[in-house]
């Protein structure tokens, strides 16, 4: 069990900030992300002021600064045992999570 005390608006101002960090690391513009990225100014600034944006949008400008290996390993399976492997193909074939047993 992973106890975390974050507030995810907590987490999204540290994420932008390193955004903003990583762009000024590569001394790139707010304009340079934005045009290499194929995305508006206006969206680079409400990324890195944790505004609201799409996702498609954010994977885009993590492409540009080189960070889609961080993205694609988001949601990989945490396997620990052989018992996990086993789990995790069993509900790859699954379309749809068991629903709880109903009490009459």
């Amino acid at each position: 069990m992973e106890l975390n005390f974050s507030k995810p608006s907590e987490i999204v101002e540290r994420v932008c900030e390193r955004l903003r960090t990583e762009r000024l690391a590569l001394n790139m513009t707010q304009a340079d992300l934005a045009g290499r990225a194929g995305i508006g100014t206006n969206t680079v600034s409400n990324l890195e002021a944790g505004r609201n944006v799409g996702f498609e949008n954010v994977i885009r400008v993590a492409m540009v600064l080189g960070r889609t290996q961080e993205l694609e390993s988001l949601f990989l399976p945490k396997i620990d045992s052989i018992d996990d492997i086993r789990r995790y193909e069993n509900s790859a074939k699954r379309l749809r999570c068991r629903g709880k047993a109903r009490r009459t």
